[in-house]
């Protein structure tokens, strides 16, 4: 093996960037007193010769998966959690994730031996977690540490099959001399971690806290180092939760799984749609929209509210909508349509927390915001879907069918949206232009 030499860098805590020396300041962010002195090593010369596979060869291996038992989780993770994977699970705090975390160990500890770590609460606590989900297994054993070492032993020795950390901001290596949750250590952390769950082929689940932006916290490279990257949404107060995957090497991402926080847990929601709608109250300002979270289709309410201005700017506000798309929106409808908008506070709610970010809300948005301006009831049998582009027309949107096959399964009429496909026959739907005729044939 050839000698190696050791050099220093400075890394930006902040973001991540790398200097050859140490300033106040970091030249790539900005933020000041945040680099760090790291220790690097170089090879000099070259090393050994990498063992290749032909690619037929490597590709005949099948990803061996540990079935968790909850079909809509499953299903997210791509048909289970694969043996050796690394998953960093992040959400807002108070979410649920420790409590999920905990479902999924008791419900593969029917099976397999899984090991629980938490570095933020004591063995009790987390027993206490347990004991409050009617969890109670001879094969989930809790632990408590904040060193990483230690953890990355336990997972080398194999005995146990999923080993879940709760969290990576709070582990520590014993050789690097920085606070928890540094980059330096959540980098070195993350690839011990990775480098032991592979070498013995254990899976292992991270818990990454997030940053007050929603991003999930430390270097980007924590997102490059794991397999699989999830994210738990929702409103924190109650409402349903949402678990997606942002990035999965052993399958899709485009499935979601839909939870309700109860008592006994997060419990799966097999019907989003009726649970979300059972409470409506058809008025002016209110459209049931027609979404999809990853391939699974959602009715879900649309409420505006269009007030007087009592200052000299009005006020925009959204919930679970992005609010510069809101303004987008406001801006075309003045500017393509006759509604005046200018002297007016628009608020504008997405029911059950939910929060909404494809393109095709844009047309069940306009349908709202026109209604309640209008002060006039839209129709109450039918959803509404489509992208509007800054001219006013309404643009085609992906899993049209989709949409309007759980629209009818809900009962209602027909959906209201963009032309579809030449070649598709859709007589469900009421296609539009733009969104003139919107206004005309159903808020006139």
């Amino acid at each position: 093996m050839a000698k190696s030499i050791k050099s220093a860098h400075y890394i930006c805590s902040s973001c991540g960037a790398l200097f050859s020396t140490w300033s106040g300041r970091c030249e790539q962010c900005g933020n000041w007193n945040t680099l760090e002195l790291q220790n690097k090593i170089v090879v000099s010369h070259s090393a050994h010769k990498l063992n290749a596979k032909v690619l037929s060869a490597s590709s005949s291996i099948d990803e061996d998966r540990i079935k968790i038992g909850i079909s809509s989780i499953d299903k997210v993770f791509g048909g289970g959690i694969v043996k050796g994977s690394v998953t960093l699970l992040s959400g807002e705090p108070g979410m649920g994730k420790s409590t999920l975390l905990m479902q999924i160990a008791a419900a593969i500890s029917k099976n397999l031996e899984v090991l629980y770590v938490s570095g933020e609460e004591s063995q009790n606590q987390v027993a206490a977690r347990a004991a409050r989900l009617n969890v109670d297994s001879k094969n989930l054993f809790i632990a408590a540490t904040n060193s990483v070492d230690d953890i990355a032993q336990a997972i080398l020795t194999g005995k146990n099959k999923l080993v879940i950390v709760d969290s990576i901001q709070t582990l520590a290596c014993n050789d690097v001399n920085t606070a928890a949750g540094s980059v330096s250590q959540v980098t070195l952390s993350a690839s011990m971690l990775t480098n032991a769950a592979k070498l013995s082929s254990v899976a292992v689940i991270i818990v990454g806290h997030v940053t007050k932006e929603g991003n999930i916290a430390g270097p980007k490279l924590l997102e490059h180092v794991v397999d699989v990257v999830m994210a738990l949404e929702g409103e924190i107060s109650g409402g349903l939760k949402l678990l997606r995957a942002s990035k999965n090497r052993y399958g899709t991402t485009n499935e979601t799984a839909i939870f309700d926080m109860r008592k006994n847990g997060l419990i799966p929601v097999l019907n989003p749609s009726a649970l979300l709608l059972a409470e409506r109250m058809a008025s002016d300002g209110s459209v049931v929209l027609a979404a999809v979270e990853g391939s699974r289709p959602i009715l879900v309410e649309v409420q505006a509210l269009v007030n007087p201005t009592a200052y000299g700017y009005p006020k925009r506000a959204s919930s679970g909508f992005e609010l510069a798309r809101l303004n987008l929106l406001l801006a075309m409808l003045e500017r393509r349509s006759s509604l005046q908008l200018k002297d007016k506070d628009v608020y504008l709610n997405i029911v059950g927390g939910l929060k909404i970010n494809e393109p095709a809300a844009d047309l069940a948005v306009v349908a709202a915001i026109a209604s309640a301006a209008k002060e006039i009831k839209i129709t109450a049998n039918a959803v509404f879907f489509g992208e509007v582009g800054l001219s006013g027309e309404v643009r085609h949107v992906p899993f049209m069918a989709k949409r309007i096959v759980e629209a009818k399964n809900m009962g209602f009429d027909f959906a209201v949206g963009p032309n579809p496909p030449r070649s598709k026959s859709t007589p469900l739907l009421k296609p539009l232009r733009d969104i003139n005729q919107l206004l005309t044939e159903y808020l006139s």
